[in-house]
């Protein structure tokens, strides 16, 4: 394994734990009943994160900000006594700050547009408020947390290297949608980001049955010192997590929730247009004249003006990634 490589796996294993949310309070969240109105249990929090996914998938951010985002939301429930009204603005507020650190400052959603977008009651005061009180009780000690996605990244990286760059290597993009759905789960917020990121790839890689992948697994196992059982562990519930991801019992959420909010006014004209198909010019069947060309170009201002779909229409739009399975509820 490259040396550079080594060392940079060893030094975000030394700072992973600086970014872990505090066991005893998430043990809390666990046995709190899931119908508590005093305190956030890990079914509302989980809830809370599938929200965050749709969002972040919404206004087009990275994996990168939905992990930071939830690894703040996770580490200030883990040390804050919450009460389930004020968790939408508490999540919010997490994803708003890991834009503003991970994204470019260009497109970041302006906090107003991202607080009518997910149907939020609370206000930009309450957002800004919020924002400092989250500062102040995590006093992070770097912007950017060690997170699983540090790692997989990593990982990946180093297996590249270790089997001289094997093209049936899990791609990133189906491994960070696997993070995701683990991450809306609360159990993974106690395993360390190595080991977590670690099971994600061991689970894939055996169904490859290929002994020279295993072997790269366990040179980082060795390296890193994670223990077999540790492993073992953790792959088994990523396992179960990744049974339900793929399910046909799960289903997505519901779309209509992210919809553009817009005036009357604005509705009327939008529905007045919305079928509205623009007169084109005559081609003329003989040579092009250059000073038509101008005329010729015409305003196609009747098309809707929206994301994903007519805005606050009840069509179905991609407002979530297509490989998006939320979690299982009873």
């Amino acid at each position: 394994m490259d040396s550079l490589l080594l060392k940079e796996l060893r030094l975000c294993c030394a700072r992973e734990a600086a970014f872990l949310p505090r066991d005893s309070g998430l043990r809390l969240i666990e046995a709190a009943p899931a119908e508590n109105h005093n305190a956030v249990s890990a079914k509302c929090r989980d809830a809370n994160v599938e929200e965050l996914w749709g969002l972040t998938s919404f206004f087009g951010y990275s994996t990168q900000t939905f992990v930071q985002a939830v690894n703040m939301l996770d580490r200030f429930l883990a040390i804050m006594k919450v009460q389930p009204k004020h968790l939408p603005c508490i999540g919010v507020c997490c994803l708003h700050m890991a834009a503003k650190v991970v994204e470019e400052e260009r497109t970041v959603s302006p906090t107003q547009e991202l607080i009518r977008i997910s149907h939020s009651k609370f206000t930009v005061s309450d957002l800004s408020r919020m924002e400092k009180i989250i500062s102040e009780k995590l006093n992070s000690p770097e912007p950017r947390a060690v997170t699983a996605l540090t790692f997989l990244h990593l990982y990946r990286s180093a297996f590249l290297s270790l089997t001289a760059g094997r093209e049936d290597f899990p791609s990133t993009g189906t491994l960070e949608a696997q993070l995701k759905a683990c991450t809306c789960r609360l159990v993974f917020s106690k395993a360390k980001p190595s080991v977590l990121a670690l099971s994600l790839i061991a689970l894939e890689l055996k169904a490859l049955q290929s002994n020279t992948m295993m072997k790269a697994v366990q040179q980082i196992q060795k390296h890193l010192k994670i223990s077999e059982g540790e492993l073992l562990h953790w792959r088994e519930l990523v396992a179960q997590c990744m049974a339900q991801y793929y399910s046909g019992e799960c289903t997505k959420p519901d779309n209509k929730k992210l919809v553009w909010i817009v005036s009357r006014r604005t509705a009327q004209n939008l529905q007045a247009n919305r079928f509205c198909v623009p007169g084109l010019p005559t081609i003329p069947e003989g040579s092009w004249d250059e000073s038509e060309s101008e005329d010729s170009c015409e305003d196609m201002s009747c098309e809707e003006d929206s994301l994903y779909g007519s805005p606050g229409s009840d069509g179905g739009g991609a407002y979530f990634p297509t490989t998006f399975r939320s979690t299982c509820r009873k």
